[in-house]
C-alpha cells in the first residue's frame, strides 16, 4: 500500500507573494495605514513572488501534497480573483485547483502550515505551524531545509 504524502499548506501573502513590497509602493499607502484600510488597496493583481518562493513551492510539490491557503479581504472582492490569477500565473499546473481561500485556517487538516502570521486561525492550526519570517524560518531556503527538500 502506498504511503500518503504529508500535506503542506502555504500562505500566499508574504510567503509566496511579496504583499508588503506591493503595498509600500502604492500611492495610497500612507492614507490606508492611517485609516486601517490596507486590505482594501488594489495590489493583489500586481504582487511579485517572494525570493525563492516559486522554486520552493515546486520543490515542496515533489515530496508533499501542497496547497495554497490564503485569506482574502472580505471588503476587497477583486482580491479573491487576483489571488486565483496569481496562482495560475506563477505556479501553473503545480497549483491548479489547490487554492483555498479561508478566514479559518485552523479548520484545515494537514501536517504543516507555512504562514507569516498567526491570524485567521494559523496560530491554532492542528498540524505544525512553520512561522515564516521568524528566526530560523526567515527564508525559503531555511524552510526547505527544515522540510528536507
Amino acid at each position: 500500500m502506498k504511503e500518503r504524502k504529508k500535506i503542506v499548506y502555504c500562505d500566499l501573502d508574504c510567503v509566496l507573494a511579496d504583499f508588503l513590497g506591493a503595498i509600500k509602493n502604492h500611492p495610497d499607502y500612507e492614507i490606508s495605514v492611517k485609516n486601517d484600510t490596507i486590505d482594501e488597496l488594489d495590489v493583489f493583481g500586481i504582487l511579485e513572488p517572494m525570493h525563492g518562493a516559486i522554486d520552493g513551492y515546486k520543490r515542496l510539490c515533489k515530496k508533499y501534497d501542497v496547497y495554497i491557503a490564503s485569506t482574502a479581504p472580505w471588503k476587497n472582492t477583486k482580491a479573491w480573483t487576483h489571488k486565483r490569477e496569481w496562482v495560475e500565473t506563477y505556479l501553473g499546473n503545480d497549483a491548479k485547483k489547490r487554492l483555498i481561500l479561508t478566514h479559518h485556517k485552523n479548520l484545515l487538516m494537514g501536517d504543516y502550515l507555512i504562514d507569516d502570521r498567526t491570524k485567521n486561525g494559523a496560530g491554532e492550526f492542528v498540524g505544525e505551524h512553520i512561522h515564516f519570517g521568524t528566526k530560523g524560518m526567515e527564508t525559503w531556503k531555511e524552510v526547505l531545509k527544515y522540510l528536507d527538500c
